[in-house]
């Protein structure tokens, strides 16, 4: 016969399992590193794209601009390039090297905003025959 109330001493059915304090320790452990591995790998994919995003203003928008128009005249213009470009400025000087029309164009654009940052320097050459021209000596 049975009592009922009774427990068998040591049955396997009945026995609790639970982690141990080390497996709960190194499971966090391996939790943490990979969790810094992940985040290291997005900060450095922030880093990239920050430094992609960053736009170089060159002289060549500047020339190919100029190379529209039909008609040259000597003389230096600067100025910016608006809500295009904010921070950058420029200036070309036009210069008639021969009594042909042809034209010798010098660019430069840089920022006005970072003034570590290299300065963009172009010079062209353009044949107007249709512009005013001066005598050379």
């Amino acid at each position: 016969m049975r009592r009922s109330g009774h427990v068998h001493r040591s049955s396997p059915r009945l026995r609790r399992q639970a982690f141990t304090l080390i497996e709960v320790v190194v499971a966090g452990a391996v939790l943490a590193i990979s969790l810094m591995g992940i985040l290291l790998m997005c900060s450095t994919g922030i880093r990239t794209a920050r430094a992609l995003d960053r736009v170089h203003v060159d002289a060549s928008s500047l020339a190919a601009e100029l190379s529209l128009t039909n008609r040259l005249e000597e003389g230096f213009e600067s100025g910016d390039f608006g809500d295009v470009h904010p921070g950058y400025a420029w200036k070309r000087e036009i210069i008639q090297v021969q009594t042909n029309g042809l034209f010798r164009v010098e660019f430069a654009v840089w920022s006005a905003s970072d003034p570590r940052a290299t300065e963009s320097k172009m010079s062209i050459l353009l044949y107007r025959p249709e512009s005013v021209q001066r005598q050379l000596r």
